[in-house]
């Protein structure tokens, strides 16, 4: 079983590695490419300490890069997760969310906080599985609640919100 492990500045290249191999099989290898660019290396250089890794003999095998809101003490929001194809379905996304979710509530914070595409239909289900709510949005698509261009024209999102640590 991979070990849980706080994430490193050094973890970076490999993140991105993995990011274009891991969804190379949807996407194209530019549209895979892009994907990765959500990830700069500052992510870590300052959210290390809150972002998880799960490594074992093959290297890392899946990642959580999240953080702790700098404006809002009760809120971490989670910015990326990957988990390698073959250990999907296994709950190792769930660990590094649990993981993610009790480090959180330890510093004190109440509230987590993701976002996702309207058309990524598993990470929406994924995110009500672990009993985070839908946001209201400005509008609904296919009765998900969206915000519409929330990162730019055409960028919509569906927001999530889980209440932890109570």
């Amino acid at each position: 079983m991979p070990e849980l492990r706080q994430a490193q500045l050094s973890d970076h290249g490999a993140i991105v590695t993995r990011v274009q191999e891991w969804w190379g099989d949807s996407r194209t290898p530019e549209q895979a490419r892009e994907l990765s660019l959500l990830l700069p290396k500052l992510f870590l250089q300052f959210f290390s300490g809150t972002s998880l890794v799960l490594e074992d003999e093959a290297g890392i095998r899946a990642f959580l890069v999240g953080f702790h809101s700098p404006d809002d003490d009760t809120e971490a929001y989670i910015h990326f997760v990957g988990v390698d194809p073959a250990l999907r379905g296994q709950g190792t996304a769930r660990r590094l969310y649990t993981a993610f979710f009790q480090r959180a509530a330890e510093a004190g914070r109440t509230e987590v906080r993701a976002i996702t595409s309207p058309g990524n239909t598993g990470s929406i289900a994924f995110h009500r599985a672990m009993e985070f709510t839908l946001e209201p949005g400005d509008r609904l698509v296919d009765g998900l609640p969206v915000h519409s261009d929330y990162d730019g024209p055409g960028q919509d999102r569906v927001c999530f919100l889980k209440r932890i640590g109570r």
